[in-house]
């Protein structure tokens, strides 16, 4: 039997790092900016249509 692919397979930041942002986006209603300046003072730099991606992925 082969394995279901993971849901973040093949992306560029690892899934905490998704994770982390589509939680914030959703959970304090931010904007896709708000948390691309959040997650920049945290030394990840991701740009806004990456979070928005993510967003409307996940």
């Amino acid at each position: 039997m082969n394995k279901p692919k993971p849901l973040y397979h093949r992306r560029r930041f690892p899934s905490e790092i998704i994770s982390h942002c589509v939680w914030l986006y959703f959970r304090f209603a931010l904007s896709y900016r708000d948390v691309e300046e959040i997650m920049a003072e945290r030394g990840v730099i991701v740009t806004y249509e990456t979070i928005r991606d993510w967003s409307q992925r996940f």
